[in-house]
């Protein structure tokens, strides 16, 4: 102890040293400045007439002092440190409050010990009032002093600062008692008010942020962080009530369990709100303040002993000081504690948020957009989503919404349980010709978290003896929680992280979102089975060849263009379609030939109108189509109507083979419906803030891209997906509720090669609904047309979901026919010459390796190169 003196005393004399040379090149200086001011003679004179009253001081000073008495030189030592005393005091506090030399960090400025800011979560609303989700980074909602019970200020006061009516931030006679404890070798604590842990917490005058140099000297470092509560609560007391500061305590402080604020902790811990609670419970989340988690009831039995033992504590505090009856205090600490547990709804385990929490990423992709550009713009408020408590209103229906998870539900475990099926115990991950990929699973597994953490684990072992390691972990078999395809929810099984691996890749996966055509808002928005298991959104971050639901692209160009201005009762004939190009290749001039088969793998050399032709997903048709337009002219009609991704003008562009997201197509198919005009698709129509005040409201932005006649044709023509003969989307007859009371939809589907992805987009007179369904790698399918198609996988996703909404009267749509053209529609469309009837068409191009076989882009000069996004668990 000595010792540690000894370098404290030599520190501080070091520090005294170099503080004084400061203070004496600082008046040096000071005085030179002022003889360069007044002028060198000037202040020689003030210098003579302040020594002449200062020698009269002295003089009469020792007229009056016996400066020889006994008592003389105690007495002045005592006023001198009484003197120097209060002036270091009075210049510490002046280097704390101004951080004087950056000596001891910064303090709360003014505008924020008057107006303190609380961290409160920002919350999500549904179209309909429902609250699906919270953004924070610590969960708290706020409450006013009314709301909270009695108790609580009893129980906190009683416990924490039983003075607290009595002090002005800090408590005297307590910090003496600390003081008492200390020099008598106890462990007297309790020296902080409630108003100082309010200003620690508040706050966080310990953040590394506001540590100045001092900060960093320890002890001296202890100091500086108590002075500054201490100022801080000083300066609460003057800015708030007694009541004010306790409501600002009990929303401020963490009651564990990833609970802040009192209204949290009260649902979390009781189910209640904080005016409802009683006695002991009051005392349990009171008790909970000493430690969060030594005395959270909730962990352990272990803890919850602590937890009962400390609320007893609290109770016994209570009686002491006259909150509560001694005799009621011994009834009630005989009683267990009643936890009713409510855990935070917003979490990714809960079924009922999780159903949002897709759609609460692309919200809060939004909002951080959002916050950029106001953050760019000096005349508009700065806001943080996570800590300023606002709420957020959607377009997400919660009822659309439900419906739409419990239909993608209910027909992917039907579409699971024939995928199972079908490859029964063989693996499904196939190549080109059929051949099972070898070393699959290993080369997935590399690629996975799990075996780069083990290979750096073991990174300093033998190649040899480091792969042995990696696989006995990787095969080791350990209990783990997995997705439940049968049930849609969880279960425990015993696996190895190679068996979840196998597990996992044998799921298809779907996604499934629906728009308002009109307005631009999204209604409903699934991007997988399960978010908690399958965090990968399949609506917009996930990426996949469309196949024949782009082929409208291709129709609507020829339609809407005036270079071409086709209608749907022209006709082409199916029949062989053949383009030759050259290319180099290793150095060689090679000829390329294209030649896209149909289907059935022939052609009926019939005169098809386009009508029928889309209807049929003719694919022969299409390429003389796009052929006659020119490829580049399609791309141009995508890019008009909502797709963002690459797209590269070749011949087989109408038959999808470049990577689009669900989201595009939706937003694309949109204009059909909308008279021509493509709208922006929106997911938040208003921000208020944490007062109720509106900060900003969205409305849709849309533009006229085609014109209105060509859109009414375009619906036209997707009808013919199921009214004409052969159509490719007559599935949706199997949902016969749908087709009441003159119920008219328009559909295409679309398949792609080895049924890699099956797609259906589907338009009424209310929505556009898309659907995708796939594997997590394109190499697993089904073997089948006939089971793989699109309107096989997708499609049932969004009948079953148009069903559902147009059954539920809540939800307020009605079956009716799609409104009829405010122009006068020119061109023919209706009573079209007959074409000979066919047998149904599949819309697969998965009929000959070289369907979707891409030639460059010789003619075409604005080429891009597809963007082809990696399987989908190397994106994780």
């Amino acid at each position: 102890m000595r010792e540690f003196l000894e370098k404290l005393t030599t520190i501080w004399q070091s520090i005294g040293n170099a503080f004084s040379k400061v203070v004496g090149w600082i008046l040096g200086f000071l005085y030179d400045l002022l003889a360069k001011v007044i002028g060198k003679e000037r202040l020689t004179k003030f210098e003579s007439v302040y020594g002449d009253y200062k020698t009269r001081f002295w003089n009469a000073y020792y007229a009056r002092v016996d400066v020889t008495s006994p008592y003389y030189a105690p007495v002045v030592k005592i006023w001198k440190a009484l003197c120097y005393g209060f002036l270091s005091a009075a210049f510490y506090i002046f280097c704390v409050q101004t951080n004087f030399l950056w000596l001891c960090g910064s303090m709360p400025s003014i505008e924020e010990l008057q107006n303190p800011k609380v961290a409160q979560s920002s919350e999500i609303y549904s179209a309909d009032g429902v609250l699906i989700g919270k953004f924070y980074t610590e969960n708290r909602t706020p409450v006013d002093y009314d709301s909270l019970s009695p108790y609580l200020v009893k129980a906190l006061i009683a416990t924490e600062d039983v003075r607290f009516y009595e002090h002005s931030g800090i408590d005297s006679r307590a910090l003496m008692g600390v003081a008492v404890g200390i020099l008598q070798g106890g462990e007297r604590g309790g020296g902080s008010t409630i108003t100082q842990q309010l200003s620690k917490k508040l706050f966080r005058t310990r953040r590394r942020a506001a540590r100045g140099l001092l900060g960093y000297v320890p002890l001296v470092r202890t100091v500086i962080y108590k002075t500054k509560e201490w100022l801080t609560a000083i300066s609460l007391e003057r800015n708030f009530s007694k009541e004010e500061i306790l409501t600002m305590y009990f929303n401020t402080v963490d009651y564990g369990s990833n609970t802040y604020g009192i209204k949290t902790a009260a649902r979390y811990y009781f189910n209640k709100s904080p005016y409802e609670l009683n006695v002991q419970e009051a005392a349990v989340l009171v008790g909970l303040q000493k430690a969060v988690t030594t005395y959270n009831p909730s962990l352990s039995p272990k803890n919850y002993a602590r937890s009962l033992e400390r609320r007893n504590t609290v109770m016994g505090q209570m009686a002491k000081y006259g909150y509560l009856d001694k005799n009621k205090a011994d009834s009630l600490s005989k009683l267990p504690i009643e936890l009713r547990l409510t855990p935070e709804r917003f979490n990714e385990n809960n079924d009922e948020y999780a159903i949002y929490q897709y759609f609460n990423n692309s919200v809060e992709e939004f909002m951080k957009t959002w916050q950029e550009k106001r953050s760019e713009d000096e005349d508009l408020d700065d806001y943080d989503l996570y800590t300023d408590g606002l709420k957020i209103y959607t377009t997400i229906d919660s009822r659309m919404q439900r419906h739409a998870v419990e239909a993608v539900g209910e027909r992917m475990r039907m579409l699971q349980q024939t995928f199972e099926s079908h490859w029964l115990n063989q693996n499904p991950w196939r190549d080109e010709e059929g051949n099972e990929i070898a070393n699959f699973l290993v080369d997935v597994a590399k690629r996975t978290d799990r075996y780069k953490s083990l290979s750096r684990r073991f990174a300093k072992l033998d190649s040899a003896v480091r792969q042995d390691s990696i696989w006995y972990y990787m095969n080791k078999k350990d209990t783990m929680t997995v997705y439940d395809w049968k049930t849609g929810r969880e279960k425990k099984v015993v696996m190895s992280s190679m068996d979840s691996l196998n597990y996992y890749k044998r799921i298809l996966r779907s996604g499934m979102m629906a728009m308002d055509p009109y307005t631009g808002q999204v209604k409903a928005w699934v991007g997988g089975l399960n978010y908690r298991f399958f965090k990968y959104d399949a609506v917009q971050q996930g990426k996949r060849q469309p196949g024949s639901t782009f082929k409208p692209f291709v129709y609507c160009a020829a339609i809407d263009s005036a270079a071409f201005n086709l209608s749907p009762c022209d006709k082409m004939r199916d029949e062989p379609f053949e383009i030759k190009t050259e290319e180099k290749v290793n150095g060689r001039d090679t000829v390329k030939v294209w030649r896209p088969k149909n289907s059935t793998g022939g052609f009926t050399y019939q005169e098809l109108t386009l009508r029928r032709a889309l209807a049929r997903s003719i694919n022969s048709v299409t390429a003389h189509l796009t052929n006659r337009i020119g490829a580049k002219s399609v791309v141009n009609y995508a890019k008009k109507l909502g797709i963002t991704t690459k797209l590269q003008a070749v011949p087989s562009i109408g038959l999808g083979p470049f990577d689009v997201s669900l989201y595009d197509m939706v937003t694309a198919y949109s204009v059909f419906p909308n008279s021509g005009r493509h709208t922006d698709p929106i997911v938040v129509t208003r921000i208020e803030d944490v007062n109720g005040s509106d900060i900003e409201t969205f409305a849709p932005v849309s533009k006229q891209v085609i014109s209105e006649e060509s859109a009414f044709l375009m619906l036209h023509m997707l009808k013919g997906g199921i009214e004409e003969p052969g159509g490719t989307s007559q599935n949706l007859w199997t949902f016969g509720s749908l087709f009441k009371e003159g119920f008219e939809v328009g559909g295409k589907t679309g398949t792609t090669s080895n049924n890699s992805d099956g797609w259906f987009m589907g338009v009424t007179k209310d929505l556009v609904v898309g659907a995708w369904v796939g594997g997590d790698d394109r190499s697993i399918h089904f073997r089948s047309t006939n089971l793989g198609e699109g309107a096989k996988t997708a499609l049932p996703l969004v009948g079953r979901f148009l069903e559902r909404i147009y059954n539920d009267p809540d939800v307020g749509y009605k079956r009716g026919p799609f409104p009829k053209p405010t122009v006068k529609i020119v061109k023919s469309y209706r009573d079209c010459a007959p074409s000979s009837p066919i047998e149904r068409q599949s819309d697969s191009t998965d009929v000959i390796k070289d369907s979707l076989y891409m030639l460059p882009p010789s003619i075409d000069l604005e080429v891009e190169e597809p963007d082809v996004p990696v399987d989908t668990i190397n994106s994780r």
